[in-house]
């Protein structure tokens, strides 16, 4: 029996400061769970930080040679020099936690297998969906099931400005603002207003619960400026809200992964989920459909998923026994292009006011085999002798809606294709 575990903790930001107190503050919790204490004994950090002196150190070497540390855990966020300092940790033996989704979703197959040759663990769920309990009970809570579906909210900062433009009518700009000023939203937002972090997450997701490398440039990806307000009035006039969801299913060995916009009935209980907070629907064929709900990010749900990771391998070390693995052994599975997606289509866009316009506009959409199933016009602008209309689609081929909208775009009486969007039901 070990009579201590030694910790190395690389990062000293929001998340790192987070974890480091949570160590302080819950030692006796996390000792009594371990079995035997969990000590910090080296923090990587080049800022000047608030820390005790002889923990601090600018050389990762101090961590990766030090005999003493036994867990790694890296919160330094990017890709590198993240990924290179996993690798040298896992090829020192050390145990690595990491709360790092653009490195599990770029590099998960390649280091696991590394953990795996030399039989040391990593684990990283806080890398999706923050202290939301996820990965571990994909893996090890539904072992039995075959997971058919996941539709996911796992972005807190694009779920709060789409929560501000439907509550309150503000348009994307004023929410993505009022976003930064509340410390919701980075100064560049763009890896979480263009579906870039979801996309991370759900290419995690998606190859815990099917057991198979999905890759981030695997998941079709869009974001959501684009939006406007008109959307969001012609959404709850229909029934819906907008949210970003992060979509991923299985089917006949074939996955499906995508992150965008889409139209959701106002009674789904995602739709419900407002503000900062995540939401992930996973449904298996056993269990059904389950709903894990709460706080995405921050310091302290990031440092709870952190913190459960070394608990996890530091009764594993006290007692001798190899922590599972996170990920059984993958096979790769086809992906199936967005092309082939069918599903409902919101289609608003501004055409010439006059007569017999609509009527060629539904001609470019049956040649293509997609029925309309409504058609909405309020809105007229004398000025410009404009329309807006608003057509929802009953289920169509992805591949033909683009071919349709190309040539509306060519029509002379087609002023603007304003917003595409997607209906889930």
């Amino acid at each position: 029996m070990k009579k201590s575990i030694g910790v190395g903790l690389m990062g000293l930001g929001t998340i790192g400061g987070g974890v480091s107190k949570a160590l302080s503050e819950k030692d006796g919790v996390v000792a009594e769970a371990v079995g035997c204490p969990v000590v910090l004994r080296k923090v990587l950090e080049k800022r000047p930080v608030d820390i005790e002196p002889r923990l601090l150190t600018r050389d990762v070497r101090e961590i990766l040679a030090d005999p003493e540390i036994d867990i790694v855990i890296e919160v330094l966020g990017g890709e590198h020099p993240a990924v290179d300092f996993i690798k040298e940790a896992l090829l020192a033996g050390k145990h690595v936690v990491t709360a790092n989704k653009e490195v599990i979703a770029k590099h998960g197959a390649e280091l696991l297998e590394m953990a795996r040759d030399k039989g040391v663990a990593l684990q990283f769920e806080a890398s999706v969906g923050g202290g939301i309990p996820l990965l571990l009970p994909l893996q090890h809570g539904l072992p039995a099931n075959e997971i058919l579906t996941m539709y996911g909210i796992i972005n807190g900062t694009t779920n709060y400005i789409l929560t501000r433009m439907s509550q309150e009518r503000m348009g994307f700009s004023e929410a993505l603002k009022k976003a930064q000023e509340l410390g919701y939203a980075e100064a560049d937002p763009s890896n979480d207003v263009e579906g870039r972090d979801a996309t991370y997450k759900l290419a995690i997701l998606a190859s815990v619960a099917f057991h198979s490398t999905v890759r981030p440039e695997q998941v079709y990806c869009e974001g959501i400026s684009h939006l406007a307000e008109p959307d969001f009035r012609y959404a709850k006039e229909l029934g819906y809200e907008i949210k970003l969801l992060a979509i991923a299913k299985q089917a006949g060995g074939v996955v499906e992964a995508r992150v965008h916009p889409v139209f959701i009935p106002e009674e789904f209980l995602l739709a419900k989920v407002g503000g900062v907070y995540n939401a992930i629907q996973v449904e298996g064929d056993l269990v059904g459909k389950l709903i894990f709900y709460g706080r995405g990010a921050g310091a302290q749900p990031t440092s709870s998923a952190i913190i459960s990771d070394v608990i996890a391998i530091g009764q594993s070390i006290a007692s001798g026994k190899r922590v599972p693995s996170v990920m059984r052994r993958t096979q790769l599975k086809p992906i199936r292009p967005i092309a082939e997606l069918q599903t409902k289509y919101y289609l608003r866009m501004s055409i010439a006011d006059r007569p017999g316009v609509l009527a060629q506009i539904a001609k470019i959409l049956g040649d293509r085999s997609i029925s309309i199933a409504s058609v909405i016009q309020k809105e007229t602008d004398v000025a410009t002798e404009t329309a807006m209309i608003v057509i929802m689609t009953h289920p169509a081929r992805e591949e033909f809606m683009q071919q349709a909208l190309a040539e509306m775009r060519e029509v002379s009486a087609v002023a603007e294709i304003c917003n595409l969007i997607r209906v889930e039901e």
